[in-house]
């Protein structure tokens, strides 16, 4: 189960690794950013993975630091038990505006290290433009925890722009979506 002191060990290794910078943590994992690990059910903290992204990486430079020092089987994961792989900040299918809905999250013990993580409702969209059913599984266990709206999580869906989300699979995703809705 992820933690929130875990998402504060990767970013501030991650801050350390690029030298302060602005960060943003996608995935799973950005829940964190707003909500307590012991408000989230536990399909939502299972990953071992922070994805994070540093701001204005346009070569993946950073990325892949990130992913030398502390990603999967790096030292880091073994003393640690998860790790942060280096993603760019593009990688996520998002909602238009997602930066104008972040959550600033605090490094305590790098205060010169800028982070945020993705609303949640921004967070699930992307996840569902994946269309897995592990994604469908972790939606499902936020809505029925209430931390999730589904009326909001489908307006969020429809403002993924078409070029990053086609209009069937967007169909898809949004009949599922509403599946969740109280009748």
């Amino acid at each position: 189960m992820a933690t929130n002191a875990e998402l504060q060990i990767a970013l501030k290794e991650a801050g350390r690794l690029v030298r302060g910078g602005r960060l943003l943590v996608i995935g799973s994992q950005s829940l964190l950013g707003t909500f307590s690990h012991d408000e989230l059910p536990a399909e939502a903290t299972a990953s071992l993975e922070f994805d994070v992204a540093v701001f204005g990486d346009i070569d993946s430079q950073a990325a892949d630091r990130i992913d030398g020092a502390l990603g999967e089987w790096s030292d880091f994961h073994d003393a640690h038990g998860f790790y942060v792989q280096g993603v760019d900040v593009d990688t996520a299918v998002v909602p238009a505006g997602w930066q104008d809905r972040v959550t600033r999250v605090p490094v305590l013990e790098a205060p010169d290290v800028e982070a945020v993580c993705l609303d949640p409702h921004d967070t699930c969209a992307a996840k569902l433009a994946r269309n897995e059913e592990r994604d469908r599984d972790f939606v499902r266990a936020l809505v029925d925890a209430s931390l999730i709206d589904p009326l909001t999580l489908a307006e969020r869906i429809t403002m993924i722009p078409d070029d990053r989300l086609e209009t069937a699979r967007k169909r898809v995703v949004l009949a599922f979506v509403r599946s969740l809705a109280p009748r």
